[in-house]
C-alpha cells in the first residue's frame, strides 16, 4: 500500500521517448510533436523574427524539420535532442528563406529596363544578404556555445585547448586524423560519450603514432572528435583542408 502512495513515476527523457518513435512508436511520435509544438513555434519565429501564424509556410518548415530531426537523431554524437532539432529547424528555414529570395530576385530581375525596379532589387537584395549574415552569426554563436557546453562534460575549456593544442603543423594533422579514426568506429565513438575518456589503448592499435602522442594531444583530439561526430556546420569549416586529400 505504502509503496502505491509513495513510489515516484520516474519520467521518460525526450532522448528516451525519441529513441522509441524510432523503433516504430506512432502514437508517441503524434504526441511529441503537439507537445513541443509552442517549442517549434518559437524556433520559427525567432528566425524570421515575426509573429508566426498556424497557416504560414515556415511553420510547416519548422514541423518537418522537427520530424527530421526525430528520424535522425543519433544520442551518441553528443547532442541534446531539443539542441540537435533547433539546428535542424533553423538550417531548414534558411535554406527556405535563400530559396525565396531567389525565386524574389529573379522576378525583379526580369524587368530591369525600369529604374524603380532595378533600385528595389538592389535594395532588395542588400537587405536579404544582411539578413544571411545575422543569421550565420547567430548560428554560428550558438554551435560555439552548444559546443563549449559539451566539452565541459569532458572536463575541457577553451583555454585548455589554446594552451595544448599541438603546436606543429604534422602534429594536428596526426591528432586530427586520430579523432577521425575514432569517429568513424561507432563503438569507440560511444565509448568516447559514455565514459568522457579518449579510449587511447584501442586508438594506439588503430592509429600510426605512439600511445605517448595519443597522451599528450588527448584534450586537441577529444575537441576535434565532437566538432566532427556532431552537427556543427560552421565549426567543421574550421576542420576542412587541415586534411591532405
Amino acid at each position: 500500500m505504502f509503496s502505491i502512495l509513495f513510489s515516484l513515476k520516474k519520467e521518460r527523457t525526450i532522448e528516451q521517448q525519441v529513441s522509441e518513435i524510432q523503433q516504430g512508436n506512432q502514437t508517441l511520435h503524434n504526441q511529441l510533436i503537439q507537445q513541443y509544438k509552442p517549442f517549434i513555434i518559437k524556433t520559427v519565429s525567432n528566425v524570421c523574427k515575426r509573429f508566426i501564424r498556424e497557416e504560414d509556410d515556415e511553420l510547416s518548415i519548422g514541423l518537418i524539420a522537427f520530424n527530421e530531426a526525430i528520424e535522425k537523431y543519433a544520442p551518441h554524437k553528443g547532442s541534446s535532442f531539443i539542441s540537435f532539432a533547433e539546428l535542424l529547424i533553423k538550417r531548414r528555414l534558411i535554406d527556405y528563406i535563400r530559396k525565396e529570395a531567389r525565386v524574389r530576385e529573379v522576378i525583379l530581375h526580369t524587368d530591369e529596363d525600369d529604374e524603380n525596379a532595378v533600385q528595389t532589387y538592389l535594395d532588395t537584395k542588400l537587405s536579404i544578404d544582411e539578413f544571411y549574415k545575422q543569421i550565420e552569426q547567430e548560428q554560428r554563436r550558438e554551435e560555439i556555445i552548444h559546443y563549449q557546453q559539451v566539452l565541459k562534460e569532458f572536463g575541457i575549456h577553451f583555454h585548455d585547448l589554446v594552451e595544448q593544442s599541438p603546436k606543429h603543423k604534422d602534429a594536428r594533422i596526426n591528432a586530427i586524423k586520430v579523432a577521425k579514426l575514432l569517429v568513424e568506429d561507432e563503438k569507440l565513438l560511444k565509448l568516447l560519450f559514455q565514459k568522457k575518456q579518449l579510449p587511447i589503448k584501442q586508438l594506439q592499435n588503430m592509429a600510426e603514432v605512439s600511445r605517448k602522442t595519443i597522451e599528450r594531444n588527448r584534450k586537441y583530439i577529444i575537441a576535434v572528435a565532437i566538432i566532427l561526430a556532431g552537427d556543427y556546420v560552421y565549426l567543421k569549416d574550421y576542420i576542412k583542408g587541415v586534411l591532405p586529400s
